[in-house]
């Protein structure tokens, strides 16, 4: 499953015009020649601005004990939701990227992780989606990761956003 007009960029604003299946096992085959052992964590984030919400979805490439480079990929919608429909806008967004990418990454023997920009904080209002959000990536098979924990989602998508 291919999401339709992609563009992908990296954190030094290079923009690429290949569908992020391409770009994510053409990373593999390069970073596996030079000897890297690879992690995949793909996680979202959104910033309200007035009636617009900005997402960015990042696939977070960690090259075990090497350091990690990231593909962004941005998104504005105009409308008006509430806090857990953002929330779990964001995890259907990595999820779709899961997905797209998975394939790949087991024909490589990469792991994945999919990361939610989630509190488990029940004070913090983006916890009303978080059984939602849990239930959802488990139960498409991924390993779920929240925040702290969650830096595809947390910080690699929330530079970019």
């Amino acid at each position: 499953m291919e999401t339709q007009q992609e563009v992908w960029q990296n954190m030094k604003g290079n923009f690429f015009q290949k569908p992020i299946t391409q770009l994510v096992e053409e990373a593999i085959i390069r970073e596996q020649a030079n000897g890297h052992r690879l992690k995949v964590c793909v996680g979202s984030d959104s910033h309200v601005y007035g009636e617009a919400i900005s997402y960015a979805t990042a696939v977070v490439f960690v090259r075990e004990g090497k350091g990690a480079f990231t593909f962004i990929r941005k998104e504005r919608q105009i409308q008006k939701i509430s806090i857990k429909e953002r929330m779990l806008n964001e995890v259907n967004r990595s999820v779709e990227i899961a997905y797209a990418i998975c394939a790949v990454l087991d024909a490589y023997g990469v792991e994945m992780e999919v990361h939610a920009d989630i509190n488990t904080d029940p004070d913090f209002k983006s916890n009303t989606a978080l059984k939602d959000a849990m239930g959802y990536i488990l139960g498409m098979g991924y390993v779920f990761k929240v925040k702290p924990y969650a830096f595809a989602s947390s910080n690699c998508a929330d530079m970019m956003v």
